[in-house]
């Protein structure tokens, strides 16, 4: 048992070549591209290749609220996909790609942990494969084309008032927020009121994520709205004549990373949108290729189940008709202490009273995940600091809300120590006993759909909205946007707008912002509280103790 830090075992793992691992799903060498030799695009032509395939079990990883504590999702994600291979399941792991901008901030990497990571972990948490700095560029390339519209003339005659089609930069930069550009006189254009987001807040991540192919990718692109004329009326992306081009940029960006666990395992890398502000799944091509090329698709969704899990089932499997076949929650001691009240700097001591009093809001995540019909089971994350008496509060907790709780060590053994939990996933998923649909229909109302996730998994009391908001959901319902679902933009700490309110509370609020039109997409984004589509550094920031030490290698990078 190994208490290296993640890069020290990410730096000890006996990689394969890519090209094995890919013979490990039937894909040939010669539809690899390889980026190095430890990870690979997959070609469009084979992906077109293998959509007659019998399709596989699908897997859904969600969580708690995540607390300072850590829960581990990702871990768990890799951990079960290595235990599934383990019992003789040919198993594929598929996961987002990681933002540059929470590296070097607070959250950390998005490789898993421990014994359960997928590697390259630095150059999956740095650049990659260039697919952000792709998604980054795409949408810059428009915002520069709406400018230098407006600039050569205006034909679309843009109200340069309503330009809503924001900048992006894959880095927390609070400063960019909000801006004036074009400032310096008539050679720069004119002046207007502008702002950044954070690239995975980009509707342009959206889409790579939620496109099937590239003639998909480019029409959703077209669709886009970036601004209003003075009678309100849009103006798309098309109208901008910048669709072509943004899909020239995206064209290797939209084929699926292959890389491997330290199992030696296959994974999908691929597609970043964050949970809290985007709807924080892995892109559907790498999922449903996956499904095609496996028994078993383990994938993982954003944060908490009440803002990752959700989305997954309203958007994800709604746009790609997926179904998933089991849920598993995560959820460990040391969060459940968090929601019960206690502080982070006393984790370390036994609490079974704290333990009891925080498992209602993993309670609230189970309910919650099985009104979209879809069995769940619990996996403990297990810490060195864990009690057995703590544990069992866990697990007679669970089994009270009808499900079981599996204590999971896969940190410090790989897939060895989740075996058991892939046994109990494999016994749910081959029952065929998941029912699953999405929590509201199409043709219901836009504000409805807001109100319905807000009390059905938020447990609210009401939707906070000023008339201006009301009356643009009635616009947009007018113009025929209507049968989209909604993608509620929300702190991931609460089940309310407020991240200091932790456990599972009810008689609250959730105060709607503002809502923004993702066309091309296809869902409308609900701001919700105090949340921010661009992030901002904490007060000591990971980049602060990330650097090279004198044999070249990254230090501080987790």
């Amino acid at each position: 048992m190994s208490y290296k830090s993640d890069i020290e075992i990410a730096r000890e793992a006996d990689k394969k070549p890519i090209q094995e691992i890919g013979a490990r799903l039937g894909i040939p060498a010669g539809h690899l591209l390889p980026y190095g030799h430890d990870k690979a695009k997959l070609s469009q032509e084979f992906i077109g290749s293998v959509q007659d395939n019998p399709t596989g079990k699908l897997i859904l990883v969600t969580a708690v609220n995540p607390t300072p504590a850590g829960e581990g999702k990702t871990t768990t994600t890799v951990g079960l996909g290595d235990a599934l291979n383990r019992i003789g399941k040919r198993a594929t792991v598929c996961i987002r790609e990681a933002s540059l901008g929470p590296n070097f901030g607070m959250k950390g990497g998005a490789a898993g942990g421990g014994h359960a990571q997928v590697v390259p972990m630095e150059d999956m948490n740095l650049h990659f494969t260039g697919d952000f700095h792709a998604v980054t560029s795409a949408h810059n390339l428009l915002s520069a084309m709406i400018d230098n519209h407006i600039y050569w003339g205006n034909a679309q005659t843009i109200d340069t008032r309503r330009v809503v089609w924001r900048r992006v930069v894959d880095m927390n930069d609070r400063a960019l927020r909000q801006i004036i550009s074009s400032l310096g006189g008539v050679s720069n254009g004119f002046a207007r009121e502008d702002g950044f987001d954070i690239t995975v807040a980009s509707e342009v991540m959206a889409i790579l994520c939620l496109a099937r192919d590239l003639k998909d990718l480019e029409e959703r692109l077209g669709n886009m709205i970036v601004a209003y004329r003075r009678d309100r009326s849009a103006v798309f992306c098309r109208d901008i004549k910048a669709e072509g081009a943004m899909t020239v940029l995206l064209k290797d960006a939209m084929q699926p990373n292959l890389v491997q666990t330290l199992e030696n395992n296959p994974a999908f890398v691929h597609g970043g949108p964050f949970a809290n502000i985007a709807h924080g799944c892995n892109s559907v091509i790498a999922t449903t290729t996956a499904l095609k090329l496996s028994d078993y698709v383990v994938t993982e969704a954003g944060f908490g189940a009440d803002l990752g899990a959700e989305k997954f089932m309203n958007i994800k499997c709604r746009k790609a008709g997926l179904v998933p076949d089991c849920a598993v929650i995560v959820a460990t001691v040391r969060a459940m202490k968090m929601h019960g009240g206690v502080a982070r700097a006393d984790l370390e001591a036994e609490n079974v009273a704290a333990v009891k009093k925080g498992c209602p809001n993993l309670g609230r995540h189970i309910e919650n995940v099985k009104s979209f019909g879809v069995p769940v089971v619990v996996a403990i994350n297990h810490f060195v600091t864990d009690t057995e008496a703590e544990i069992a509060a866990v697990r007679d907790y669970v089994q009270t809300q009808g499900s079981a709780a599996i204590a999971c060590h896969h940190w410090a053994l790989g897939g060895e120590g989740a075996e058991t939990l892939a046994r109990k996933v494999v016994a749910i998923a081959e029952s065929g006993v998941s029912q699953f649909a999405p929590l509201y229909p199409d043709e219901m109302p836009l504000f409805e759909k807001i109100e319905t996730i807000a009390k059905r998994i938020y447990r609210a009391d009401e939707v906070l909205a000023d008339q201006k908001i009301r009356n643009q959901l009635k616009d947009w319902q007018a113009q025929g946007y209507g049968h989209l679902p909604v993608c509620m933009a929300k702190t991931q700490y609460s089940f309310t707008t407020d991240p200091d309110r932790r456990g599972a509370p009810t008689g609250h609020s959730v105060p709607v912002r503002e809502v923004r039109l993702s066309a091309g997409a296809g869902f409308v984004v609900v701001v919700c509280g105090e949340i921010m589509t661009m992030p901002g550094l904490p007060p000591k920031p990971a980049a602060e103790n990330i650097r090279l030490d004198e044999a070249g290698q990254i230090e501080g990078l987790f």
